[in-house]
């Protein structure tokens, strides 16, 4: 399994579990829908919340000049902490299980809720976790002390 490791990028993971939740959401099974009024505002809203923190992740590393590319941690020049890397070490996954959380929310399918947790846990177990190693090992105390300071999601 650890072989799995940064192999996948996170936007194909994510597109992965956006496919599955599709799938499930058309199953039929009893209770299986939700609806409620204002539920297209409201996911139409998270997903203009986890488009901007992604971005605003992306904006920060860009700025530092460092790298975004996910498969290669080890290429990081600089630990970012500035914007919104002071609330999450991992802003561009989180936005990416925001805009997941907003597809859900707009399938409307409790079937395909679970696809939410199971994306962070696999974007967990065979992304973040491999990179903190990666980054610990480049980038040494600067990185262990923000690790300790700010959490890994929110």
């Amino acid at each position: 399994m650890q072989r799995l490791a940064l192999r996948l990028p996170p936007l194909l993971v994510l597109l992965l579990f956006a496919v599955l939740a599709g799938v499930l959401a058309t199953l039929p099974a009893p209770a299986a829908g939700f609806q409620f009024k204002g539920q297209a505002l409201v996911s139409g809203a998270l997903a203009g919340v986890g488009l901007s923190v992604a971005l605003a992740g992306v904006w920060a590393f860009r700025r530092a000049r460092t790298t975004v590319n996910p498969l290669h941690p080890e290429q990081a020049r600089v630990v970012v902490t500035a914007g919104v890397y002071r609330w999450s070490r991992n802003p561009m996954y989180l936005g990416m299980a925001l805009l997941l959380s907003a597809w859900l929310l707009a399938l409307g399918a409790w079937l395909a809720l679970p696809c939410l947790p199971g994306f962070c846990l696999v974007l967990t177990e065979f992304q973040i976790k491999p990179e903190e190693r990666a980054l610990a090992r480049s980038l040494g105390e600067p990185y262990e002390a923000y690790r300790h300071s700010t959490r890994r999601w929110l």
